[in-house]
């Protein structure tokens, strides 16, 4: 099996104004802090003797690799993305960034934050741009309905009871 892989379809360039400077600070810490301090270890581990078999050098040289793929990452993330950091002119309707709430047939309510790809977080309620639901949701207002397939070939109706920015 080889290493090739098929290219990740493109993510929204959106970001919100937490998320770009959640990753800024992670790019400072990487660069600033943790990779120096790998590197001094590494360092440290080379001085010992025989490489091939010193599992400290090892281990710290596969870090290193680890980290400099991060930076790789966010330093060219950072360059593409564009900050949405204020509401919509139109805030009756669904948008990026909208806090959106939710409620089902039985009236469970969810509440759903509209995010860039770099921030999902599923505890927190936040959902990518690009997820079904939310590509659902865009441009809907109060008292909007949306549908979600299930597994059972069934389909969960959901109506829009709130939007906040």
């Amino acid at each position: 099996m080889g290493r090739w892989r098929p290219p990740q379809p493109k993510s929204s360039p959106y970001i919100t104004q937490e998320g770009y400077e959640r990753l800024n600070e992670e790019l400072k810490y990487l660069w600033k802090v943790k990779r120096p301090e790998v590197t001094q270890a590494v360092k440290e581990a080379a001085a010992q003797g025989d490489r091939s078999e010193n599992a400290e050098y090892i281990y710290g040289k596969k870090q290193l690799r680890e980290i400099d793929r991060r930076v790789r990452y966010l330093s060219k993330r950072l360059e593409h993305i564009k900050v949405v950091d204020r509401a919509p002119d139109d805030t009756s309707r669904v948008f990026f960034g909208a806090w959106v709430t939710l409620a089902d047939e039985e009236d469970n309510k969810r509440r759903y934050r509209i995010v860039g790809a770099d921030e999902i977080e599923p505890s927190k309620g936040y959902i990518s741009i690009d997820a079904p639901l939310a590509r659902q949701l865009l441009k809907k207002q109060v008292g909007d309905e949306v549908w979600l397939p299930r597994s059972d070939a069934d389909e969960l109706w959901l109506e829009i009871i709130a939007i906040e920015y």
